[in-house]
C-alpha cells in the first residue's frame, strides 16, 4: 500500500500476490475489463476497494455480506451470492445467519484484505443489511437491533435524480421532526438513499414500521411525486420511498460500493447542500477518492451515533 492507502501495483503483471492486513491475497486476469464502457479493468476495481477501504469498513463491518459477481464484465447476468463458496480463504471472517429455508454462511467485510478479495472475485456491489452481528461473548453472536434506518428513493420511469432530491428533502423534515438526522447518498444507480443513525432501541419490524408510516404520510401530503406502494404500475413520473429494506431479511448496497451498471458508478454520500447543485450526478470510482481526501465521509458521524 502507498502512503495514501492505494495499492501498488505492477501495470505488466496481469497476476499479482498482494500483502494486506498480513494476508496474502492473490490476483489474476488484472487486465480483464469489467465495465467495457469506460474500459475499467479488474485492476481499477482492485485499487479502488484497496484505497477506499479505511471509509468503507465502519458501514461495513460486522455486517453479512451479501455480493453480485461480474467476472465477465457488467455487460452479462450478475451471480448472486450469499453463501461463500469453496475456494475462500480460510482468513475471512464469516458468521452463519438462518434463514426459512435452511443456514447461510456470509462473509463478514472486517478489514482491506478482505474487501480486496472480493474486488479479485468481480464481487462490484457488495450489500449489507441495517443490522450488525453482535460480540459473541456478548450475544452469541446474534444479530443486534437495526443501527440506522434506510429510505431508497427509486425514480419511476419519467422521474430522475432531481425529483429524488425534492422527496429526500421532504423526507428530511419528517425525519428530523422525529429527533433524526438523516444523510443524503446517491445510489450509483438511478436515485438516492437517505441513512439516518438509530441508537439500536427497536426491532427491525418496529423500524420498518415506522419507515412505512413515513413513506405513506409523504405520499399522501405530495400523491403527485411520491408512490410508497411497490407496484411498478403506479410508478411512472413520481418516486417510489421503498420503506422495505428496513426488513432485517433484507439489505441495500453499502456506502462506497461500485455498482454494475453501465459506468463504474460508486453508491456516494453526499451533503446536503450538493443536493442543491444542478448538477448533481451520480459519480464513477476515480471520482471518489479524491473527494473523499478532500471532503472526508459525510456519514462518518453517522457510525460514531451507532456504536
Amino acid at each position: 500500500m502507498s502512503e495514501g492507502g492505494e495499492m501498488i501495483t505492477d501495470a505488466d503483471q496481469d497476476t499479482q500476490v498482494v500483502t494486506l492486513d498480513d494476508r496474502e491475497v492473490r490476483l489474476t486476469h488484472l487486465s480483464k475489463v469489467l465495465y467495457p464502457e469506460t474500459g475499467t479493468t479488474k485492476r481499477d476495481v482492485v485499487e479502488y476497494y484497496a484505497a477506499v477501504a479505511a471509509t468503507m469498513l465502519p458501514h461495513v463491518r460486522d455486517r453479512p455480506a451479501t455480493r453480485k459477481r461480474w467476472p465477465d464484465g457488467v455487460g452479462q447476468d450478475p451471480f448472486f451470492h450469499k453463501d461463500l463458496g469453496r475456494g475462500t480463504p480460510e482468513w475471512v471472517a464469516r458468521r452463519d445467519l438462518s434463514h426459512q429455508t435452511g443456514t447461510s454462511t456470509y462473509p463478514l467485510v472486517q478489514d482491506t484484505a478482505t474487501l480486496v478479495w472480493l474486488a479479485q472475485m468481480a464481487a462490484l456491489e457488495i450489500h449489507v443489511p441495517q443490522w450488525r452481528f453482535g460480540r459473541p461473548a456478548a450475544s452469541n453472536g446474534a444479530p443486534r437491533s437495526p443501527d440506522r434506518l434506510v429510505l431508497d428513493l427509486d425514480p419511476g420511469e419519467g422521474a430522475g435524480l432531481a425529483q429524488c432530491v425534492e422527496v429526500a428533502r421532504l423526507a428530511r423534515r419528517m425525519l428530523q421532526d422525529m429527533g433524526l438526522d438523516p444523510v443524503p447518498v446517491t445510489s450509483g444507480s438511478k436515485g438516492l438513499h437517505l441513512y439516518a443513525p438509530l441508537e439500536g432501541h427497536d426491532s427491525a419490524e418496529q423500524v420498518t414500521a415506522v419507515a412505512h408510516d413515513l413513506a405513506r404520510a409523504l405520499e399522501a401530503d405530495h400523491g403527485d411525486l411520491v408512490v410508497s406502494d411497490m407496484k411498478k404500475s403506479l410508478r411512472a413520473g413520481k418516486v417510489l420511498v421503498d420503506w422495505s429494506q428496513n426488513n432485517g431479511s433484507k439489505t441495500t448496497v453499502a456506502p462506497y460500493s461500485l455498482r454494475g451498471r453501465s459506468r463504474p458508478w460508486v453508491a456516494l454520500p453526499r451533503t446536503w447542500r450538493e443536493l442543491g447543485s444542478p448538477q448533481l450526478r451520480q459519480l464513477e470510482l476515480d471520482e471518489v477518492l479524491p473527494r473523499v481526501r478532500r471532503r472526508g465521509d459525510p456519514l462518518a458521524d453517522d457510525v460514531e451515533v451507532a456504536r
